[in-house]
């Protein structure tokens, strides 16, 4: 039997880690090198709402967005203004309701977007080197349970200003 004390011991050494790891991939020094890399200009926000986008299949609805990033909607609508004027995305008409505007990824978005996914996966792939494909493919899984953890925590969380 697994002993308790162990397991906790083991949880708190990965939330050590994952701190760690989010606050050094999240700083802005860090984004200014791999865009560098990658001969992109673009934001580090602006990239992880392009991202966002590309994983709503390249067109989708600014709320639903929103959700996706869990941030306001509002905050959405001002970086997709200045996305748009970067030619990364445009506003389109949605077919079933003409009210309501889809926004969709560009050509040269989806440019700029794979230039940097390539820099990022470059330099992923050279920092996991020495593990073989089923440590990976643990760490995944075991990344994959906390994502849908933290993102379904976030939605059971009450929403309005200052919380």
């Amino acid at each position: 039997m697994p002993d308790p004390a162990l397991h906790q011991d083991s949880t708190i050494a990965l939330q050590k880690v994952l701190a760690t790891l989010s606050y050094l991939l999240t700083r802005s020094q860090a984004h200014e090198r791999q865009a560098s890399r990658a001969g992109v200009t673009a934001g580090r926000s602006d990239l992880y709402l392009l991202m966002a986008l590309e994983d709503s299949g390249g067109v989708s609805r600014v709320g639903d967005l929103a959700v996706q990033m869990m941030v306001e909607p509002p905050h959405v609508t001002r970086q997709i203004s200045q996305l748009e004027a970067q030619n990364l995305v445009e506003r389109t008409l949605d077919e079933l309701d003409r009210r309501v505007r889809r926004i969709a990824i560009t050509p040269h978005g989806r440019a700029v977007l794979e230039s940097f996914r390539q820099a990022r996966l470059d330099g992923l792939r050279q920092a996991l080197s020495d593990f073989d494909d089923a440590d990976l493919d643990t760490t995944r899984a075991v990344l994959d349970r906390l994502v849908v953890y933290v993102r379904e925590s976030h939605m059971e969380e009450p929403r309005g200003r200052g919380a």
